[in-house]
């Protein structure tokens, strides 16, 4: 019994997880399982997978925060997450540039140094308090807090190194989550754009595409409309962690150390 309560937190991370995927990407699960929707539910399936996405990120975030209770972890791991939050959910009113934000570094950082379960809470807090602050709710907002939460874990599980080679490394993967951030996004939308426009269009989804269909169809989608976005939310990640990754890094390491968390230790100058 005691084995089963242990292993029932990690399996409902990963159902939950595979749950938000589900809602990303069910516009290339539905053709690839056969599976045709009424044509007079064009707009309720869409609707459908976005509680689901609501459903996956409470749980995960609920799940976190057990974790770390059970632990008895859990005041030190909320009051350095609320802090990291509330300074990250303030980087939002930072006037950003053609899809480039400032609060993406600190999400990659946290999880980084404090491990996946902190980064996926980081990223999907963030989300969440800043889109109150700046008044952005709405439906996107459990798909926005799903990807920042997966950039967080993602994070948390590059291996550890020092100087430049950490430096290139965080600027990589921020480099890379800035393009897949929008073509995750992108999907949450998507279906809504022309229902009921036939794939002669060329650019948008309907239900009865084959798989190859809804892929071509996305890909030009993403080139016509998302790509110069991205790709200077891409830039602009690389550039501020490849300037700012490795000093931050040690602030945050040695927070980590004082609440003596997390059992890596960074490497020393000679590593």
């Amino acid at each position: 019994m005691r084995q089963l309560v242990r292993l029932s937190g990690p399996l409902s991370l990963v159902l939950a997880s595979l749950g938000g995927l589900a809602a990303f990407l069910y516009p290339f699960l539905l053709p690839a399982f056969g599976i045709e929707p009424a044509r007079g539910n064009q707009l309720a399936v869409p609707l459908l997978f976005a509680v689901l996405a609501l459903l996956s990120v409470a749980v995960l975030v609920s799940e976190v925060l057990q974790a770390e209770q059970h632990r008895g972890d859990a005041a030190r791991f909320v009051a350095l997450l609320a802090v990291l939050v509330a300074l990250d959910a303030a980087l939002r009113f930072v006037p950003s540039f053609i899809g480039a934000s400032p609060i993406f570094p600190l999400i990659i950082l946290s999880g980084y140094v404090f491990g996946a379960r902190f980064g996926f809470a980081m990223g999907a807090l963030t989300l969440l308090v800043s889109a109150i602050l700046t008044g952005g709710i709405g439906p996107w907002l459990p798909y926005q807090m799903l990807c920042a939460g997966w950039i967080g874990q993602s994070a948390g599980w590059l291996p550890k190194r020092h100087g430049w080679p950490r430096r290139l490394l965080l600027a990589a993967f921020g480099a890379t989550w800035g393009f897949l951030f929008g073509a995750l996004m992108n999907l949450w939308f998507w279906p809504f754009v022309a229902p009921g426009v036939t794939e002669s269009a060329g650019l948008y989804w309907t239900p009865g595409m084959s798989l190859v269909e809804t892929v071509r169809a996305y890909a030009r989608f993403y080139l016509a409309t998302s790509l110069l976005f991205d790709g200077t939310r891409a830039i602009g990640n690389a550039v501020l962690l490849l300037l700012l990754g490795d000093p931050l890094c040690v602030i945050l390491e040695r927070w980590r150390l004082r609440l003596s968390w997390y059992p890596w230790q960074p490497l020393d100058e000679t590593g």
